[in-house]
């Protein structure tokens, strides 16, 4: 299912004003299919368990997700692990307080043009992106936070 939503996309960077490209993936808890997230504020994280940055990221993301998830934030959790045991590992020290979502072959990065861990990519209500965020450093949270305010109508641009 997830494959075919992917695949028909094309393979090039994601910037802001277009619509992000939909997915359906697997995941943790629950499936997740971007499309089905109309009318709230989607935050993807491309993430994987060897990718230190992403260690720093999740705390962080738990924090963001209980503080906005009533103003209709949704954080989404890509991870790109070949290995599902190498996910499940990281994520039994850092609990995800979002959903995650597994793409181990691969698809939804190629649609997104991910090119560094973490990959971040806001979404608007309307499901165009908003904006891309490569990477990730605590001394980011601030303006990343401010970012999804703005998204979410919490704080003028």
């Amino acid at each position: 299912m997830a494959v075919g939503l992917v695949t028909a996309l094309p393979a090039s960077a994601v910037t802001a004003g277009q619509p992000a490209p939909d997915f359906a993936l697997p995941g943790l808890a629950r499936d997740v299919q971007l499309s089905g997230s109309t009318g709230k504020v989607v935050y993807l994280d491309f993430w994987a368990s060897w990718c230190t940055p992403c260690r720093q990221s999740f705390p962080w993301m738990n924090e963001i997700q209980a503080r906005y998830r009533s103003n209709g934030l949704q954080i989404v959790g890509i991870n790109l692990d070949k290995k599902r045991a190498d996910a499940d590992t990281f994520l039994a020290r850092l609990p995800a307080g979002f959903d995650v979502v597994f793409d181990p072959a691969g698809q939804t990065p190629r649609a997104y043009d991910v090119k560094a861990m973490p990959t971040s990519v806001l979404i608007g209500k309307d499901g165009k992106v908003l904006w891309v965020h490569r990477g990730f450093a605590p001394e980011q949270r601030d303006e990343l936070e401010l970012k999804i305010r703005q998204a979410l109508g919490l704080q003028k641009p």
